[in-house]
């Protein structure tokens, strides 16, 4: 069944949330068959404030992960967007709203429906913890040039 939503908030001092995560069932869209149920938990953190993370808990003890901007999954609620291996666009199903994730990599392709409301309700929480254009207050550019450099930032 679509739609069961658990999520959990962690927060700083300052009672903003810095972690934001939460567990849904989506759909695996099968073609020619009937779709498959599958457990996905998105998780943001503040310290990679562009970024969500979905795991595809795919049975068994295995999980897939992937990191892709977090604006993909929001502009996904209402146009389509994205190009190449992350791409959304909104669509109804017979379960209501959904947001279309298709993921390309050199192992397939798979293409998934996360029920809009849930959706929304897990970027409207990581919003809370970085509005739209503070992302860029909580990177460590010095760090992040350091690890490219691989740069002891200390020394």
């Amino acid at each position: 069944m679509l739609g069961a939503l658990s999520q959990e908030v962690s927060r700083n001092m300052s009672s903003r949330p810095v972690t934001v995560s939460a567990e849904l069932q989506v759909a695996l869209v099968v073609p020619g068959a009937t779709s498959l149920p599958v457990k996905a938990s998105l998780a943001y953190d503040a310290i990679d404030p562009y970024a969500v993370r979905v795991t595809f808990h795919t049975g068994a003890g295995d999980a897939v992960q992937w990191t892709f901007a977090r604006q993909l999954l929001t502009d996904g609620v209402t146009a389509p967007t994205g190009v190449g291996d992350v791409r959304t666009w909104p669509a109804g199903s017979d379960r209501g709203p959904v947001v279309c994730l298709s993921l390309s990599s050199p192992s397939g392709n798979a293409l998934f429906e996360i029920p809009v409301p849930e959706l929304v309700e897990f970027l409207t929480m990581t919003y809370a913890a970085v509005p739209t254009g503070a992302e860029t207050d909580h990177v460590d550019v010095e760090a992040e040039l350091a690890d490219l450099l691989l740069i002891d930032p200390e020394g």
